[in-house]
């Protein structure tokens, strides 16, 4: 039950357990240590280039690697996040001195609060429905970005670890990846390195949220106490809490330690039932201390 072209959220809601306990698992940064690589190399790349912003070039790359990689914005959609890249702009003095037009993108804005799940597919139906010249912008760049990541990011290896961890996982409960990255992207990193075997969905962004994700394919046909997210983002956790299941951390910049932790003793806890609690909250602890809310430069600005 791999996520193929024609795979739908009523599919995913048609799985059926094999085991007594589900784990659902993010892809970018978690399994793969791709996020720094599809961010700096590729979706800012992309930004600058669409939105003739070199002039800012400096400001937009530091703005965009806060939020998609050094906060808690971390792992969420592009769509989303590049809202937020443009609002955190906006505020710097440094932007507003260049006067440098940033686009005001109200019509995503609206396309996100619609609730339609936010994909290329969604978006090009809308643009298709509404002709709108901004949604279109938007889609060109998310299909670029596309592109650009196909032709960049290849052979990264999975962290070793995680690897390790996948095969225990299989041997004692369902697995699916839930991610925000695009169902094609997910499927060539998963079947480039042999993983595809590992998970039995491999839900991507077309699917809906991650919480979607987990509340069709988990949601009531297993105990609360039996379904662990594992993802390396707040999302991840929301997507968890949303479900009312546990979360494992995998700490940015410490991915190889998280994963060996997880193999050696974090798995072992959540199969026999002492995982949440004391010490589930103990390392969401640590994991919130990777993460900060406010900017570096505004803390600097305030530092003055």
């Amino acid at each position: 039950m791999k996520q193929i072209p024609g795979f739908t959220r009523n599919d995913l809601a048609r799985f059926k357990p094999e085991h007594d306990f589900f784990v659902g698992i993010d892809s970018d940064g978690c399994v793969f240590p791709t996020m720094e690589l599809k961010q700096k190399k590729c979706f800012h790349r992309v930004i600058i280039r669409h939105w003739k912003l070199q002039e800012i070039e400096k400001h937009l790359r530091e703005t965009a690697e806060f939020v998609n990689l050094y906060s808690i914005y971390r792992g969420r959609n592009r769509f989303v996040n590049l809202l937020l890249t443009f609002d955190l702009l906006r505020r710097r003095p440094e932007v507003a001195a260049a006067k440098v037009k940033l686009p005001e993108l109200k019509s995503l804005k609206n396309f996100i609060a619609s609730g339609a799940p936010l994909s290329n597919a969604e978006l090009a139906r809308a643009v298709k429905n509404s002709g709108d010249e901004e949604l279109r912008s938007v889609l060109q760049w998310s299909r670029k970005i596309n592109a650009v990541v196909a032709a960049t990011v290849k052979n990264v290896r999975p962290f070793r670890w995680a690897v390790k961890s996948l095969r225990k996982i299989k041997k004692n409960a369902d697995v699916i990846c839930v991610s925000q990255t695009p169902a094609t992207a997910l499927a060539r990193e998963w079947k480039e390195h042999n993983l595809t075997d590992f998970v039995r969905v491999i839900a991507g962004q077309e699917l809906g949220t991650k919480a979607e994700h987990i509340r069709l394919a988990a949601g009531n046909r297993y105990g609360r106490d039996k379904i662990l997210m594992i993802g390396d983002a707040p999302g991840d956790r929301r997507a968890a809490a949303e479900n009312h299941a546990c979360f494992y951390p995998v700490n940015p910049g410490r991915e190889e330690e998280s994963w060996k932790r997880f193999y050696k003793e974090s798995f072992g806890k959540f199969l026999d039932g002492t995982y949440g609690g004391d010490y589930e909250n103990r390392l969401i602890r640590q994991f919130e201390k990777f993460l900060p809310a406010a900017p570096k430069w505004k803390s600097k600005n305030l530092r003055k």
